[in-house]
């Protein structure tokens, strides 16, 4: 952990007003037709660089690695943890993209009973737009290996960077990578939390992770089940009453010209990586000395017994008073228009 302390010892806690916005619900990924709205990426993903080949829909239900509980209604979302994988192979798992893009105006509400966990794991529940690098991406969870926490971070082109921010005793959430840039980190944020990570976060039964994504600037909450002010079906949602965000981001990170020039209609995406760029870059300080690789992605799978999501729903709402759309990746297609 020396290194990741090196990087936290230079932290800024966050400041920022939080505005009133009221939103309506929009689109509701949940019960036996959860999957029927995501794009399941196929292959090997060189941008992360990962043990993994993602697998297909129709295989991936057919190994149990996307499939729907038959009791709880969740989505549960695995890496296979059966087979045995020679040295040069690669393991199965799951990447999933929604077909819809949602512009800024938008906030959705991810219901995670479980998280991915374990050395070799890095899982991400996060947002991005079709060309990253030119329309950023939103970190709501991403936990690696055996931390336990996990981190929520912005991916920017050059030019924007939290480095500004100032204290603000309220918060409870700790920048150690200021740059929006970096190639690994972005402008990351971790939590002081005891369950938003790792084996807690499992023990604690998860939680509910909220993302708005606003001109006036993108904001995480987070809340254990039994914290979280709504109920789980409400149509509506009032940002007042979430109260101080776990992390956020003004739109003063990226300049005078806000997130105008920065961040594009974002698809929510999950998926669970194998090692790769972050998950080796850390493995010595999580795991002890090792080969990510050769240590957990190849022979047996039983590693990754707790590497998997259960994900009671995913949410996604727009701003009432003004006007959010999506389209799908198929074809152009408004599905909401300003409401009067």
């Amino acid at each position: 952990m020396l290194r990741l302390l090196e990087l936290i010892s230079t932290f800024s806690l966050l400041t920022c007003q939080v505005s009133s916005v009221m939103y309506e619900l929009l689109k509701d990924y949940s019960g036996n037709n959860f999957f029927d709205d995501w794009d399941f990426f196929n292959g090997y993903d060189s941008t992360t660089a990962g043990g993994e080949t993602y697998d297909y829909a129709k295989s991936a239900a057919s190994m149990g690695l996307a499939v729907i509980d038959t009791k709880t209604k969740h989505a549960l979302i695995k890496v296979d943890s059966e087979t045995d994988v020679p040295y040069d192979g690669r393991r199965l798992s799951v990447k999933i993209t929604t077909k819809a893009t949602y512009d800024m105006g938008s906030l959705w509400i991810a219901d995670i009973f479980h998280a991915p966990f374990g050395c070799g794991v890095w899982p991400t529940f996060w947002s991005s737009a079709q060309n990253q690098s030119e329309g950023g991406a939103i970190t709501t969870f991403e936990g690696v290996n055996k931390q336990d926490f996990s981190y929520m971070a912005l991916h920017t082109k050059e030019g924007c960077s939290t480095g500004n921010l100032t204290v603000d005793p309220d918060h409870s959430s700790y920048f150690f990578s200021t740059n929006c840039d970096d190639p690994l980190f972005g402008c990351a944020t971790t939590t002081n939390g005891p369950s938003l990570g790792g084996a807690s976060f499992n023990l604690y039964n998860g939680g509910i992770f909220v993302t708005e994504y606003a001109s006036s600037g993108i904001s995480i909450w987070f809340f254990p089940h039994d914290n979280y002010p709504f109920p789980s079906n409400s149509s509506q949602i009032d940002t007042t009453i979430l109260g101080v965000p776990t992390a956020t981001w003004p739109a003063s990170t990226c300049g005078p010209d806000g997130f105008t020039n920065t961040f594009q209609p974002q698809s929510i995406i999950i998926n669970i990586s194998l090692c790769g760029n972050l998950g080796n870059a850390l493995y010595n300080e999580t795991c002890g000395f090792g080969n990510c690789f050769t240590d957990c992605v190849v022979r047996n799978g039983s590693n990754f017994a707790e590497a998997y999501y259960e994900i009671g729903s995913v949410r996604v709402f727009h701003t009432i008073s003004g006007a959010t759309t999506a389209t799908t990746s198929s074809s152009s297609t408004t599905l909401a228009n300003s409401i009067a």
